[in-house]
């Protein structure tokens, strides 16, 4: 494979650091959105959703995408965690998103605050899976905690 060089440093390296970075705080911004109006109203959602546990699994989606978020964000347990984030977005994907089709930007009309969008598509929780599957299979990179404990576990 050609060596991606410049100033002759190896910037690969940075990959998963930057892939954790975005879809860590990714699924914070979410956990957080759902923790901030209450779980309760997510569970409401997930009820007309017939979503079996509404009020258990509203919290544990939140829990999980924050804790998860964190978790990846900082590059901890990353092979582990991505299993549960995976399954949230697989759940928002095959439950909400795919009734609105792929795009995951619709305009859908224009007024005098500028365009109006429709409901997302299944577009972004594809990307979100992709990214956790390539995390998954490279690991969280060597800019991350699982590298450190890695390393103090080789030294003992």
């Amino acid at each position: 494979m050609k060596n991606l060089s410049i100033y002759g440093k190896d910037y690969r390296i940075m990959a998963p650091l930057v892939l954790r970075l975005i879809i860590g705080f990714g699924f914070m911004a979410h956990g957080w959105a759902k923790l901030s109006r209450g779980p309760e109203a997510f569970a409401k959602l997930l009820a007309v959703l017939h979503i079996p546990m509404p009020h258990f699994m509203a919290w544990l989606t939140t829990l999980i995408e924050l804790a998860g978020g964190l978790a990846i964000l900082i590059g901890l347990l990353t092979s582990l965690v991505t299993i549960p984030l995976i399954s949230t977005m697989l759940v928002a994907m095959l439950t909400i998103h795919i009734h609105y089709g792929f795009s995951a930007v619709k305009t859908i009309g224009l007024n005098a605050q500028g365009p109006v969008f429709g409901p997302p598509g299944y577009e972004i929780n594809l990307v979100y899976i992709a990214g956790l599957i390539v995390l998954l299979l490279l690991g969280a990179g060597r800019y991350s905690i699982d590298a450190l404990i890695a390393k103090t576990h080789k030294k003992a």
